[in-house]
């Protein structure tokens, strides 16, 4: 296969990162198609931690060519701010095409998140506060900047005049403090000289990519619970994070996307609010959380910890098309007596093995657990699936079994060695 789309199949955080680092060394191209710098990928190469927020992992290679496209919403200072970062790591030489579609997310975004959220107090949607969901919001309603406005300063300031007039209407309506035009035109102009070289249609490059078959990696963001339709509304982030969406958000067909890897943790994590059947509030969830280095990329912030929804994967493997799965952490559930899985619900005395749409009725269902046996050993050195525990291998195949989908990849720790490759998923 040329093209492979990498997919969260639960709450982001899945550890995407290793995984699309590993792919992107061999690919030509890598997408990010949706989101903004709210999400977050964490890469250890070489015993150093990278942590990229707007920027595709394939910005470690200088050959590879790396698109932020149509459907993403960037935050200009934010980006400059990341490539700066990873230049001062020692990262300089790479390829970065903007897209003129993307949504350009600005400091009016981030100060309206903040007020609204301050304003429903207890009815908090838990965001990450740097104002993606008034940027897509502003895209719904036509009024939104784009990244193509950079290239035109008059467009731009006719733009941002019109913005700001609604933008400061609100803040005010919410008590707070307006946003400065100047101060905004201010900060892109600041920005503006490096990344106009890098803006252009990003559609009819991808579309030639495809049709000279070129490696594409789409690099996914976030996970498919927090997609804006199918996730646990409204406890979900501002787009959609499914391989499904890529053509709209890349400009290109579906037939773009030959398979989908499905990433997925060895046990179940979530930031903020909403529901999470599997929540463990005991000293299992801490211990995994500390030996999972759970916390969050970008925010910093403790990500809950339960244990693996077999319901919630099978739900997302339905509505994504997986075709294949990476199973991360794996090592991280070593040392326990026993593992539990959720392999369905009751709910008012029935027994479901679906996820309720609504989220006041998925809020009481009670997780149906099945408990497998764990291991002692240390997994973190193995590199042939054969040699893993017996019981750590019927973990594998029970995940296997429920979802009827391989387990292709399975990741015993952070760096790229620490991954058990049984099915290799990108053409040489």
């Amino acid at each position: 296969m040329s093209t492979l789309a990498i997919e969260g199949m639960q709450w982001g955080d899945e550890g995407k990162g290793k995984l699309t680092d590993y792919f992107a060394s061999r690919a030509e191209v890598v997408v990010r198609s949706q989101g903004g710098n709210n999400a977050g990928h964490s890469i250890v190469r070489d015993g150093k931690r990278y942590a990229l927020r707007l920027l595709p992992s394939g910005i470690f290679n200088e050959n590879v060519i790396n698109v932020l496209a149509d459907g993403m919403v960037i935050n200009p200072m934010a980006l400059i701010e990341e490539i700066n970062g990873l230049k001062e790591q020692g990262v300089t030489k790479f390829n970065l095409l903007i897209s003129n579609r993307a949504s350009m997310l600005l400091p009016y975004h981030i100060a309206i998140d903040h007020a609204r959220e301050k304003m429903l107090g207890n009815a908090k949607i838990g965001t990450t506060g740097r104002g993606i969901g008034p940027c897509y919001e502003d895209k719904a309603a036509r009024l939104g900047l784009r990244m193509g406005d950079l290239l035109d300063l008059k467009q731009l300031d006719e733009r941002l005049s019109s913005e700001l007039a609604i933008k400061n209407a609100e803040l005010k309506a919410y008590g707070a403090e307006p946003v400065s035009k100047e101060e905004i035109m201010k900060g892109l102009m600041e920005v503006r000289d490096y990344l106009v070289p890098h803006i252009t249609d990003t559609s009819l490059f991808l579309q030639k990519c495809i049709k000279e078959n070129k490696k594409v990696l789409f690099e996914g963001a976030q996970g498919a619970m927090l997609c804006l339709t199918h996730g646990t509304y409204p406890y979900v982030t501002s787009s959609s994070p499914l391989a499904t969406a890529i053509p709209v958000n890349t400009g290109l067909p579906l037939t773009a996307v030959n398979a989908v890897l499905g990433v997925m943790k060895a046990y179940t994590t979530r930031v903020g609010e909403g529901p999470f059947p599997t929540e463990l509030h005991d000293e299992i969830g801490d211990q995994i959380r500390e030996k999972g280095h759970e916390y969050g990329t970008v925010t910093k912030r403790p990500r809950r910890v339960g244990w693996l929804d077999l319901a919630v994967l099978k739900y997302v493997k339905n509505i994504s098309g997986i075709t294949h799965v990476g199973l991360m952490l794996l090592d991280v559930l070593g040392g326990l007596d026993e593992i539990k899985v959720c392999t369905g619900y009751k709910i008012n005395g029935e027994t479901i093995d679906y996820m309720p749409c609504d989220v006041s009725t998925y809020t009481k269902v009670e997780p149906i657990y099945k408990t497998l046996p764990g291991w002692k050993e240390d997994i973190s050195n193995i590199l042939n699936y054969e040699d893993l525990p017996e019981n750590a291998k019927n973990y594998v195949r029970e995940i296997e079994k429920a979802l009827e989908v391989n387990v292709s990849m399975v990741s015993v720790g952070p760096d790229h060695s620490q991954t058990i490759i049984r099915e290799e998923l990108f053409r040489d």
